[in-house]
């Protein structure tokens, strides 16, 4: 256990397992609804995200190079999770092999409670056991709270994502 942000324990990290896929497919299409409030013309969203989820999500699971873990709240249902995976050299890039931290979600009533930190900082254990020498990850530039976390545990900012519709 860890001490929250807001003096609240968190709860410990655990992998996740098939009973946690349509809990975690609900949270990975609340993240991408997030995200394109943010800015629908970069992010999609549709109605079968859910579904899109779950089966990416099943799918990955199956993967030795993936890390899929929960952090339970304290109604025992998980409160977040994260989303990882170990990857080869980017000659495009210009990125050497690293462990991309692709999600990072926690619902909002379990924000502020050490959850979001004790998930980052499993991926990154997870990473480096498995020989990763960095961690990159992206963030909506608007959601400045998720790079406050970061920033705390340690993430530098290195790219500036812009985008321009071509129409």
């Amino acid at each position: 256990m860890e001490e929250g942000l807001a003096g609240q324990v968190s709860a410990t990290v655990r992998r996740a397992t098939e009973q946690d896929l349509d809990t975690l497919a609900g949270m990975g299409a609340e993240l991408a609804r997030l995200h394109h409030a943010y800015d629908p013309k970069r992010f999609m969203y549709g109605d079968d995200f859910v579904a899109g989820y779950r089966w990416w999500f099943e799918k990955e699971l199956k993967l030795g190079e993936v890390f899929l873990a929960v952090v339970d709240g304290a109604d025992g249902t998980p409160a977040g999770y994260v989303y990882g995976r170990l990857e080869e050299k980017d000659w495009a890039s210009l990125l050497d092999s690293h462990a991309a931290l692709v999600d990072v979600y926690v619902r909002e009533d379990a924000r502020r409670t050490g959850a979001g930190g004790a998930l980052v900082r499993a991926f990154c254990a997870w990473a480096s056991e498995h020989g990763a020498p960095r961690v990159v990850l992206s963030t909506a530039s608007q959601n400045t709270g998720a790079q406050a976390l970061f920033a705390k545990l340690g993430f530098r900012s290195t790219m500036v994502e812009l985008t321009r519709e071509s129409s």
